[in-house]
């Protein structure tokens, strides 16, 4: 570790709250270079701490806010939007996993995102694209402590991404977890994986790709041991992974495996991550494996520099993920673009004047919000703010944590109705304003044309929101103001806020 950081304003950070280990990757990027200035990697076992009922045991979660603790240290006097966490499979199976996360946020003092499988094998496709470009088809495999993420590309562009749930700490806990090796346990290892991924056989098959590259943990932990051992260069092939298997076999318990290269830290996952390894090579014709240089969180740190690239905004083109999906959302559910846009214009400029000095990202998500809440039409006009809210709560959407997607689906939901069905949403003033201007919005544009909204102007005054109607205004729109009137008295009947309107 180095002894300090550059200056704060030049470093991204990057933390993967991974199944197995967490890690803290702090760099700096410039055209053409990635620089490493700091890695910190701690083996939490996260995902050994889900009980059978799905829950993390306290002690599973004392360990990763420990971890969580001493990397907000690490972190000290880096900008928070420099700073992006994520956590994966684990987390995405924890039944209770927000109250962890509020205890973690609490720890790390980040907020925490947690991501799908697709969002994280986007992201490792990323880090290894970009740490090792070539123009060649590949596939790059990742396998984690409870998933195993595969993908296949070319370039930086990701043409098929996926994510399995089986992994090195989940398959070793179920066929290895007596700390013995056995004939019987890898041939079972191997049945469970294979069934897991049989889906993946033809879209993943050795004729879509050129190469086949191995990110992060399990793979680089055999690629090191094959390599220590003098058995291959580094690459992982199915004769040295026989070898591996061999030798845990001689060995016959996880405690006495000595092999050189291989950690302690990976001594007890070892079974279940060659299980899978030897899997795939066999069943997707995987002569070699390179070793990558990218993962996660590599790809984390080059997705926030995209991030804030696109915040500061100029003439070059958003690099933002989540606006390429939002607009490829709009295009695949056929939403009426012209429309989107002139409400999200005009919610943007409400929200503007009564929350001046707001976070920037809560009118990124407001401005999400109205591009994408017509997205049920294509279910039903019927409710369609319920279809709507139901599509961004499940739909996978590229750049966007699970997190997000929800908070965008509650404002989807809070776009028209009474708000008793956001109800808990609401005691967040945040959310209470940008729902509030969303609905203002959409009323203003429910005529499909925005002019209107131009003449009117909404102020703050604490909890209450007054929008002003120019004289002569309300007799050319009486419709208009009939569903603002209306509009103030759901608010009146919630308590959130108070909306007053001056005509």
């Amino acid at each position: 570790m180095t002894d300090s950081l550059p200056p704060p304003s030049g470093v991204l950070a990057a933390i993967d709250m991974g199944s197995n280990s967490f890690r803290l990757e702090i760099a700096q990027l410039s055209p053409g270079r990635y620089k490493r200035i700091d890695y910190l990697k701690e083996t939490v076992r996260l995902g050994a701490g889900l009980d059978e009922q799905g829950l993390l045991t306290e002690d599973a979660m004392q360990r990763g806010l420990a971890c969580l603790q001493r990397f907000a240290k690490r972190l000290e006097g880096v900008p928070s939007q420099h700073i992006r966490a994520v956590a994966t499979q684990t987390l995405r199976e924890a039944r209770n996993r927000d109250a962890f996360l509020l205890r973690a946020r609490a720890a790390l003092g980040q907020p925490i995102e947690v991501i799908s499988g697709r969002e994280e094998a986007r992201l490792i496709f990323a880090g290894v694209a970009r740490l090792q470009p070539s123009d060649e088809w590949r596939l790059v495999i990742d396998i984690g402590g409870r998933s195993t993420e595969m993908i296949l590309g070319q370039g930086r562009m990701p043409l098929r991404a996926e994510s399995f749930q089986v992994g090195s700490v989940s398959l070793s806990m179920r066929y290895f977890g007596d700390g013995r090796f056995t004939e019987g346990a890898f041939r079972a290892a191997q049945v469970a994986a294979g069934a897991e991924l049989e889906e993946a056989l033809a879209p993943f098959a050795s004729r879509h790709w050129r190469e086949a590259l191995g990110s992060s943990g399990t793979a680089g932990a055999v690629s090191q041991l094959l390599a220590a051992s003098g058995i291959t260069d580094g690459v992982i092939t199915p004769d040295g992974l026989r070898w591996c298997m061999e030798q845990c076999l001689r060995a016959g318990r996880i405690d006495k495996l000595s092999l050189p290269g291989l950690k302690e830290d990976r001594r007890a996952v070892i079974g279940g991550g060659l299980s899978i390894l030897y899997t795939l090579a066999t069943h997707f014709d995987i002569a070699e494996l390179q070793p990558a240089r990218g993962a996660l969180r590599q790809g984390v740190i080059y997705d926030l520099d995209e991030r804030l690239s696109a915040a500061a905004g100029g003439t070059r083109p958003s690099l933002d993920a989540r606006d390429a999906s939002v607009a490829e959302l709009q295009q695949r559910f056929e939403v009426d673009v012209p429309q989107a846009r002139r409400v999200a214009d005009v919610a943007l400029a409400l929200h503007a004047a009564v929350t001046p000095s707001a976070d920037p990202a809560l009118a990124r998500e407001l401005g999400w919000a109205a591009a994408l809440h017509e997205l049920g039409m294509m279910v039903s006009h019927h409710d369609h703010h319920r279809h709507s809210a139901y599509l961004l709560g499940h739909v996978d959407a590229a750049g966007f944590s699970q997190s997000q997607q929800r908070r965008l689906a509650d404002l989807v939901l809070a776009q028209r109705g009474g708000l008793r069905k956001v109800e808990a949403q609401l005691a967040q003033e945040t959310f209470a304003w940008q729902a509030l201007c969303l609905r203002l919005a959409i009323i203003l544009c429910h005529a499909r044309t925005g002019a209107q909204a131009e003449v009117l102007t909404l102020q703050r005054r604490g909890t209450q929101a007054e929008l002003a109607v120019p004289p002569g205004w309300a007799a050319t729109h009486p419709r208009t103001l009939f569903l603002l009137n209306e509009e103030a008295a759901v608010w009146e009947r919630s308590g959130a806020l108070r909306l007053q309107i001056q005509a």
